[in-house]
């Protein structure tokens, strides 16, 4: 008998919690597809290090949100038993990987914002949440700045990587803006000084990103629509799919050990 799924008491803590968590499992997820597919060894291990990463931060946010809910859910429950629609992750972290300009934009999209905020929220009144940011911002630091310096690689390479480049920026920009989002539980921390609100980083996202993009010799969209529903449970099609994969073994074998 396949197991089920678990329910989750999603206060404003438990919830901001997995949402970030989420990010990090599904986009460390996408990263490890690159496994022995990756166009040079380096760069294999390279995906594989920031896949580990995240997959770390994943884990640490994952038992803290356990602990908060104090319901008896652990890490492995959350990540492995829970359906698609409890999912919070960001949209764009759950696209496909497509080629490889599409993973290293996807990456740099992110980790923009990733760095700043985790940066951010070491000033959180949370003590924990503040531990695992100063932990999680080294990492995203490494993440931003690989991805930034392969992006100019390749929109200032040959004539293909460019194009390439080019389509990936125009295929994932409207992912970019559920990343500033926020609601009300969610504005009720950042009020009380527990976590940071990320619409104040927008800027210096944006900054960030127009410098490379620039000296990749690429364009930014004009397009200002942008696509929402991740944070609320409403995903693309893409995210049911990877869970068939992520959370076989344990649906199949539940309580399965090594």
């Amino acid at each position: 008998m396949a197991a089920p799924s678990i329910q989750v008491s999603e206060t404003p803590l438990v919830l901001y919690t997995l949402r970030r968590a989420d990010d990090a499992l599904i986009l460390g997820h996408r990263l490890s597809e690159w496994c022995g597919h990756a166009p040079a060894m380096e760069e294999d291990m390279a995906l594989s290090n920031i896949a580990l990463d995240l997959i770390g931060q994943a884990r640490e946010l994952y038992c803290y949100a356990a602990d908060v809910e104090g319901n008896g859910n652990d890490e492995d429950e959350f990540a492995f038993l829970r359906d698609v629609t409890q999912y919070r992750n960001l949209l764009l972290v759950e696209q496909p990987n497509g080629d490889f300009a599409h993973t290293i934009m996807r990456l740099l999209f992110y980790a923009a914002f990733a760095d700043p905020y985790w940066r951010g929220m070491m000033a959180s009144n949370d003590a924990t949440l503040a531990a695992i940011a100063a932990k999680s911002e080294k990492e995203s630091a490494y993440h931003l700045r690989h991805a930034s310096e392969w992006v100019i690689r390749l929109g200032d390479g040959t004539e293909e990587s460019h194009d390439r480049a080019q389509v990936a920026i125009d295929d994932l920009w409207s992912f970019t803006g559920e990343m500033f989002a926020v609601d009300d539980g969610e504005r009720g921390l950042i009020d009380k000084g527990t976590v940071i609100d990320p619409a104040k980083l927008r800027d210096q996202w944006l900054a960030t990103v127009a410098r490379v993009v620039n000296e990749a010799t690429l364009r930014l969209p004009d397009n200002h629509w942008m696509q929402q529903g991740g944070r609320s449970g409403c995903h693309s099609e893409h995210l049911g799919h990877l869970l068939s994969e992520l959370q076989y073994m344990q649906r199949t074998f539940p309580g399965a050990s090594w």
